[in-house]
């Protein structure tokens, strides 16, 4: 048997729905030139079956949170692992994933050491805190190679805060990770209505959809206060809120939305993101902190506009004006004012949306991204 001469490139996540959520298409495509690896807090099993077949799985267990002998444990471990197989290529994505790759890689001599930002956790965070995370970022640029980060304006915000280098950092395509699958991601007016019975939902209805995390970062509290409002001038509004519950978010919107409560559609975690997109008809995503936004370039393949904040990373994934409107953070008035131009003129919405998924389609459809992914990874050899 001819032996596998490929050069060995090891990805490096704390959990597998990283490489199931991202890295589908880009790891298809760099199989062809690496024989790839993941290292992660799973097995091949977590792995999706349309990807299994092109790496294979070396356990390790990276917390999420904080845990100085956890940390120091999944660091040992990871030395080992990089001074046995001896890989050419190590990349890493998400914080802590990337703290322990990069230190761990560099330690043991890999040659290329690749970090992909996609987004920072400290630019919410105040005082010790903030310092902390900012200096683990700047670990972690330090011990790479090659930085990538998923938008243009978070490469910018890393430049100004002293996190990285133009030396050493790129933005791949137009933005985000892996793109969007945007034949998964469509106008589907068959489901549109399977799931608007599923949750009485009007036909009539003017649905403005979250999609993500319930957690204050992402902004949900304001955008039920703003819905509040809406629902008092607009009594055909609804609000769709789709997502795991991070801290009992759910509770606290309902009292914000008082009366109009019973006007907000509440779904737990799904597997079928484009279901509740195709069921909607305006994503909102009012957040505090995003790396790019990845849910809005799949809600606009889905034909929805968007409404967001004017934060690095969601301004480059709304073009303002066409595709969706952006607004102040944290300014419950200013979204309430961006929810209204759309109950006021359903047309914007028909116009924007289309907008939107012209734009995913010629900007950031996955196979342009995938190809982007293996274009940089021969550049860099």
């Amino acid at each position: 048997m001819q032996a596998d001469m490929r050069p060995t490139l090891c990805f490096v996540v704390s959990a597998p729905i990283t490489i199931n959520a991202f890295l589908q298409e880009p790891i298809k495509l760099l199989a062809k030139d690496f024989k790839i690896f993941v290292a992660c807090n799973g097995t091949a099993q977590d792995i999706a079956l349309p990807i299994r077949q092109y790496l294979t799985v070396l356990p390790v267990e990276i917390r999420r949170a904080i845990s100085l002998q956890g940390d120091l444990i999944a660091l040992w471990k990871l030395i080992w692992m990089m001074r046995r197989y001896k890989f050419d290529v190590v990349h890493s994505i998400t914080p802590k994933a990337g703290l322990l790759a990069m230190l761990s890689s560099y330690l043991a001599g890999v040659k290329t050491r690749i970090h992909t930002f996609t987004g920072q956790v400290w630019v919410t965070r105040g005082g010790l805190g903030r310092w902390l995370l900012k200096s683990m970022d700047r670990v972690i640029a330090y011990s790479a190679t090659h930085i990538l980060v998923d938008s243009r304006s978070q490469l910018q915000f890393l430049l100004a805060e002293r996190v990285v280098s133009v030396e050493k950092s790129a933005v791949l395509a137009s933005g985000s990770i892996s793109g969007v699958d945007v034949n998964r991601f469509y106008p589907n007016a068959k489901v549109r209505g399977e799931v608007r019975r599923d949750l009485r939902l009007p036909h009539e209805a003017i649905v403005f959809l979250f999609l993500g995390r319930l957690n204050l970062d992402k902004g949900v509290l304001d955008i039920a206060a703003a819905f509040r409002l809406v629902a008092y001038d607009y009594p055909n509004a609804y609000l769709l809120v789709v997502g795991p519950d991070e801290g009992k978010m759910a509770l606290a919107m309902q009292e914000l939305a008082g009366e109009h409560a019973n006007k907000i559609r509440f779904v737990g975690y799904t597997d079928r993101p484009e279901a509740y997109m195709a069921a909607a008809d305006v994503f909102c995503l009012p957040s505090y902190r995003e790396g790019f936004g990845s849910v809005i370039i799949e809600a606009a393949a889905a034909g929805l506009p968007a409404i967001g904040s004017r934060i690095y990373g969601i301004s480059d994934a709304i073009d303002d004006g066409k595709t969706g409107l952006l607004h102040p953070p944290g300014d419950i008035a200013a979204i309430h004012a961006c929810m209204s131009t759309f109950t006021a003129s359903p047309e914007r919405i028909t116009t924007m949306g289309q907008q939107a998924r012209a734009r995913a389609v010629s900007d950031f459809a996955s196979p342009a991204l995938a190809c982007a992914w293996l274009a940089f990874y021969r550049e860099i050899q």
